[in-house]
């Protein structure tokens, strides 16, 4: 398939990659993109991250970020991880290591599956305001110290056989880029090249890439350049994709799903994350919805409902609210509510079973195309379901 007849396909064909192994799990094109979050609570509170963690894993989060700033808290997580894995949460735990982290990252590399590391922060020099360039023997001294204090961390990982993460942010970037770059997603991608370069150099590749920005059109270019060039260097990393600071409520879902899935749509992306600023389990959902919608997974019901107009037949909200109730803890069907004949049979062409109106008070039900039987609308509801039986796809709800 050309890259033209790719583009206008139906089907999302996905950016080719190696494939990274995160404990039991693999990230890259030739698996599916992963749901991830990060825990909110303090690691050295060993319960309360202990519990964090494994209500994230409740909710289907495959893989969990906790936050290491310091060798104490890295020496915690090994208590962290005993306790997750005797509770059977069996979820691979990413720790995430920030300003001068070396010694950090030394340690806590022993405990989980994942390190990540801020290309930005991981040697930090505090900037100076008084500063009006860099000389070119003071960048070879700064990409030597990042060399010098980098390799060790990467050696480890490699005997280890874990995975790394260079997790670009765009509102961290080291001075000395903001200097040759300025702030720009240019910037973000040079960051991570360098980091990238070491790890080449030494053989090292379970590497996973972020180009994270608050604002999603900034991250959206970061994040094509990125593979743009990645691609053209032969580094084919998986990509792990986010709008970071998205806020909360209606607002960061559309926001993160803005960023995510145009990324998504166009090829790029094998693990996400939804930073919302609200309870971390509440982002899985959203993360779910956005690779649903876009074919990537199926792990829900998808429901196919027509907008309500004058010709609805019945309270379509209200009949979709009470379909969604009945059914929501089924996976991989697709389920039509359809207000009339005129948006039925054609719109729902593609659903597993259809609830038409097909007459005031009536209800039409369908198998696909075939309309199987008509009801009146009080037992529409539970028509549909006994069909759902009938076919062998029903399964009791959890109680």
């Amino acid at each position: 398939m050309t890259g033209l007849q790719a583009r206008f396909d139906t089907v999302i064909h996905r950016r080719k990659t190696r494939s990274v192994r995160v404990g039991d799990l693999w990230i890259g094109s030739d698996h599916p993109v992963v749901v991830q979050s990060m825990i909110n609570e303090d690691t050295l509170d060993v319960e309360g991250a202990s519990a964090g963690i494994r209500r994230l894993h409740e909710a289907g989060c495959e893989i969990v970020r906790l936050t290491v700033p310091s060798l104490a808290h890295a020496k915690a997580v090994a208590e962290i991880r005993r306790r997750v894995a005797n509770s059977g949460a069996a979820v691979p735990l990413v720790a995430d290591v920030h300003h001068n982290g070396m010694k950090i990252a030394l340690e806590v590399a022993n405990h989980v599956d994942k390190v990540r590391i801020n290309p930005g922060l991981f040697v930090f020099d505090k900037p100076d305001p008084n500063r009006t360039e860099f000389s070119t023997a003071e960048s070879e001294a700064i990409a030597d110290r990042i060399t010098e204090t980098f390799e060790p961390l990467v050696n480890l990982l490699k005997k280890q056989d874990k995975a790394l993460r260079i997790g670009v942010n765009h509102g961290s970037l080291a001075e000395r880029m903001l200097f040759n770059y300025g702030d720009t997603p240019l910037g973000m991608v040079e960051s991570a090249l360098e980091f990238i370069r070491i790890c080449d150099r030494l053989d090292f590749h379970n590497i996973v890439i972020s180009m994270k920005a608050s604002r999603a059109p900034v991250m959206l270019a970061a994040y094509r350049l990125m593979a743009h060039r990645m691609d053209e260097a032969g580094f084919h990393y998986p990509l792990h994709l986010g709008v970071t600071e998205a806020g909360d409520g209606d607002y960061g879902r559309i926001k993160s799903t803005a960023g995510i899935a145009t990324l998504l749509a166009d090829g790029l992306g094998d693990t996400i994350r939804v930073s919302l600023t609200e309870a971390p389990e509440k982002e899985i959902p959203v993360c779910y919805g956005i690779l649903q919608a876009l074919g990537l997974r199926k792990t829900m019901v998808e429901y196919v409902a027509c907008p309500s107009c004058g010709r609805t037949l019945f309270n379509l909200e209200e009949v979709l609210h009470k379909v969604r109730a009945a059914t929501d803890h089924l996976t991989g069907l697709d389920i039509a509510v359809m207000g009339c004949i005129v948006n039925g049979p054609g719109e729902m062409a593609d659903a597993d079973y259809g609830y038409v109106g097909k007459t005031p008070g009536i209800i039409s039900l369908y198998r696909g195309r075939d309309e199987i039987g008509r009801v009146p609308e009080a037992e529409g509801v539970d028509a549909l379901i006994a069909l759902i039986k009938s076919d062998g796809r029903w399964v009791e709800p959890e109680v």
